[in-house]
């Protein structure tokens, strides 16, 4: 691989495909999407089988200087190679969900979702702060048309509040980015990523930060626009939603706020940890009492994403690990609880859970692979899910043993809600004739389910195959953070960061 531009490659390849489906008719546009996503798939895996564990930190390097303060520099770590692979993976199963679904301006569709893999794969490899900048804000763009053209009959609403809110609180980010280049004189976010700011400007350096990636994630209370998106997007618009783009609030949190202001993310670990539990615990109650299926996966998006943040801010290995494998799973189990929901919908143009029950009597395949995407969100051993869920307890549990309680308490939450409407749609009597006379999956749609359903068993018998690319950058921020972690490992101290003395570790140390 030494010389070949990978990187640059994965990135030209969907964005080629998109400018040709805007040129093309519905089917040609479907089969170049199509053959953009595998090409791209597979040059993942190629990255992924050439990805050095245990090497340098940052591998398959590019840089060019384009004009006076711009470089397009991309590169990757294990965290990084991890979310991409996510990414490449769940690109032609969206697509193959909107082969039957989308009828309308195919070609254009087609293309949106194209460009949405270009800026998602930007995103993690971007190495230059402007660059990433970009790719982070342009991935607005293509999901704001994918939710306000093909989505749902309040979908202008939808989208309008999804691009306001996420847009907003980036606004400060790029004043902090601004400041951060001028002090340390470099925009290269390795560089920026050892540099040592003044613990005050981080106070402020963090907040702005903050007010982007909380959106993102989505963080209580600014998750309210999620909801609204899921309901109305398409299908595959939600499965992308759930499965990518909410893992860039937990991307930027991993590779900007904790390693650039870690005392800073000491300072607010109270802040973050605060909002987190009580987002756990609400979202869901919320979720327990919805209707609409969309709407009640899009809570326990938000419930689990909180777990990620309270992992990410336990400051230990254990919560770093953990939340990074959640954010890895979910990404897989809601993406796939979104495409059973489309499945029944396009069946009976409905997401309402009482039209439907008995699905287990006339749809046995749809219902054994609903079942295991719902012992994975719930965090079944055997499953992805148990995976994150216990390394994320173990180390928030090292941290607060009453942090452990409150989040071990949505878990239980989270079984409540997912087994409640498992049990109103598989299992019951059957009284609705149209339900009841429901196909069971055809194989396109066994197709896209299948291959989720085999990660989130590997991920969970052997989850050692996705850690180990990330246990090198983990431990390197955990030894980052050693500096700044709060006072007591048995309690969470409000505001206090580490003593004087224990700012820098010594050589080698962990």
């Amino acid at each position: 691989m030494a010389g070949f531009p990978i990187l640059t490659v994965m990135l030209l390849v969907p964005l080629v495909g998109a400018i040709a489906c805007l040129f093309v008719k519905a089917p040609a546009a479907r089969l170049i999407a199509l053959a953009a996503t595998l090409i791209d798939l597979a040059l993942g895996v190629v990255l992924w089988a050439n990805y050095d564990i245990g090497g340098d930190q940052w591998q398959f390097v590019e840089s060019a200087n384009l004009f006076a303060g711009f470089r397009y520099a991309l590169g990757i770590d294990g965290i990084a190679l991890m979310l991409i692979m996510l990414s490449v993976f769940l690109m032609p199963i969206c697509i193959g969900a909107s082969w039957q679904a989308i009828q309308k301006r195919v070609g254009e569709y087609m293309a949106a979702f194209l460009l949405m893999e270009v800026l998602m794969i930007g995103t993690f490899a971007a190495q230059d702060i402007f660059l990433f900048y970009i790719f982070f804000e342009a991935g607005l763009i293509p999901m704001y048309l994918i939710i306000g053209i093909w989505g749902g009959d309040n979908r202008i609403y939808a989208a309008y509040k999804f691009f306001l809110y996420t847009l907003i609180g980036s606004v400060l980010m790029l004043i902090a980015m601004l400041w951060m280049v001028n002090e340390a004189g470099t925009s290269a976010i390795p560089d920026l990523m050892r540099y040592d700011f003044d613990p005050g400007a981080q106070t402020l350096l963090f907040l702005a930060f903050f007010a982007s990636f909380a959106v993102k994630v989505p963080m209580w209370p600014v998750h309210t626009w999620l909801p609204d998106a899921h309901v109305q997007a398409p299908t595959a618009g939600s499965v992308i939603l759930a499965g990518v783009l909410l893992k860039l609030g937990g991307y930027g949190f991993i590779r900007f706020s904790l390693p650039m202001f870690p005392e800073a993310s000491a300072q607010f670990a109270w802040l973050m940890w605060g909002l987190a539990m009580a987002a756990v615990v609400i979202t869901s109650l919320i979720a327990l009492v919805q209707h609409d299926m969309k709407k009640l996966i899009a809570y326990s998006s938000v419930a689990h994403m909180a777990i990620v943040i309270v992992g990410l801010f336990a400051f230990n290995v254990q919560g770093l690990e953990g939340g990074m494998i959640i954010m890895l799973s979910h990404g897989l189990v809601s993406g796939a609880l979104f495409l059973c929901v489309g499945v029944i919908y396009d069946r009976l143009h409905t997401r309402e859970i009482a039209r439907y029950g008995g699905l287990a009597i006339n749809m046995p395949k749809y219902a054994v692979l609903f079942l295991l995407f719902t012992m994975a969100s719930i965090g079944l051993p055997g499953t992805s899910g148990f995976v994150g869920e216990f390394l994320s307890l173990a180390g928030i549990y090292q941290a607060s043993s009453w942090a452990a309680f409150v989040a071990t308490t949505g878990i239980i939450l989270g079984a409540a809600y997912m087994l409640y409407l498992y049990r109103r749609i598989a299992f019951g009597q059957q009284v609705n004739a149209d339900a009841a006379a429901m196909p069971d999956l055809s194989a396109r749609e066994l197709l896209l389910l299948a291959p989720i359903a085999a990660v989130v068993l590997w991920m969970g018998v052997y989850p050692e195959s996705f850690l180990a690319p990330m246990r090198a950058d983990i431990e390197l921020l955990d030894q980052r953070l050693d500096r700044a972690a709060p006072a007591s490992d048995a309690d969470l101290v409000i505001g206090e960061a580490a003593p004087a003395a224990a700012v820098e570790p010594a050589e080698g140390a962990h």
